[in-house]
């Protein structure tokens, strides 16, 4: 049964948060946790970071980042016709026809991705992004400047759904699904008498260059950090799960295994899930594993990290897909180890 804060999670979704534009969702975030953290501070790569039990020696760090892929307007043609590169994983087949939202430096705009009609030969096979173009209405280039400049930022226009109260579709779900949880992890922690110091943050840039995940473990120089972010579901047609593994939604979160992932706290993980009774999933990063976790891994004498992951299905596309009952499991299980902590635990894994 879900026992989040579901307002919330909307209220993020339906936030634009374009990787380096991040400042609304953040604004919002660290109001809400105000409302039971001991203390929130940001830095200057705008993180945000919600503390508990700060005066404590051992340190955890949850970071979940806020922002999403975006477009990135390049040049504005004589005819008012915004022209557009890729801000992170922008697919440019799902581009196609979107309504997006220009985040002018004059204001917002509404505009369309226009696409040439099939009737007129349609797009190429092996279109790009340079291909494509946003009509916004404007008539010339001098129209358009009045609003719009290069270097402006664009999200898709939509809004997100819930399907039969089971799975939420929409945008950005990667991975503002994430900063939502390390807030809720925080504000049931805050209920606990907690042994460790926890600091939630909603980091920024993950997109791009994960430079917020670096700011955050560099200043907070934290024992442990987990990451909680999203990661590829398989269940659902035309997927090769020989190649790509079995992940399915409602499976319950996903934990990582392979060279950055510290194994005493995938150990912590497990034996928490298994007191909840609770499924785990696994998927394999045996280099790198594409996300916060490997910047806050590599930051001051390094840190041990792990990487707790929601199913997501159509990553990267518009109509992103995640369940509920997932995302109210992975907040369960970190609430859960890090209440069990005592701040004596080695995470050397030798000991």
């Amino acid at each position: 049964m879900t026992t989040f804060n579901q307002d919330f999670l909307m209220e993020l979704l339906n936030t634009a948060s374009p990787s380096g534009m991040e400042m609304d969702i953040q604004r919002k975030w660290m109001a809400y946790v105000k409302e039971f953290a001991d203390e929130v501070r940001t830095d200057n790569a705008g993180n945000v970071i919600g503390i508990l039990n700060p005066e404590a020696p051992f340190k955890v760090l949850l970071a979940g980042h806020s922002d999403e892929i975006a477009l990135v307007i390049n040049r504005i043609d004589e005819q008012g016709y915004l022209h557009f590169d890729k801000v992170g994983g922008i697919n440019p087949k799902a581009a196609v026809g979107m309504r997006v939202d220009v985040f002018g430096y004059n204001g917002k705009v509404t505009g369309v991705i226009g696409v040439n009609a099939q009737h007129h030969g349609g797009l190429k096979d092996d279109f790009t992004l340079a291909d494509l173009f946003i009509d916004c209405g404007y008539k010339t280039k001098e129209e358009a400047e009045n609003v719009v400049q290069i270097g402006d930022l664009c999200v898709y226009k939509t809004e997100p759904e819930i399907l039969q109260d089971r799975y939420i579709a929409g945008r950005g779900l990667d991975n503002r699904t994430g900063s939502f949880i390390v807030a809720e992890v925080l504000k049931r922690l805050a209920d606990k008498n907690i042994q460790v110091g926890v600091y939630a943050v909603s980091t920024v840039n993950e997109e791009t260059n994960m430079g917020g995940a670096y700011f955050a473990a560099a200043g907070i120089e934290p024992t442990m950090a987990i990451a909680c972010d999203v990661t590829f579901a398989t269940d659902y047609p035309g997927v090769n799960k020989n190649k790509y593994g079995d992940i399915k939604l409602e499976g319950g979160p996903v934990l990582a295994k392979g060279a950055p992932i510290n194994i005493k706290i995938n150990q912590l993980l497990e034996k928490a899930a298994a007191d909840l009774q609770l499924n785990v999933q696994y998927e394999l990063t045996p280099r790198h594993t594409g996300t916060d976790a490997d910047r806050m891994r590599l930051t001051g004498k390094g840190v041990p990290v792990s990487l707790v992951s929601l199913p997501l299905r159509y990553m990267h596309s518009p109509v992103e897909t995640t369940s509920i009952k997932d995302m109210e499991e992975e907040i369960t299980l970190l609430v859960e180890m890090i209440s069990n902590l005592s701040g004596d635990e080695s995470l050397n894994p030798l000991d």
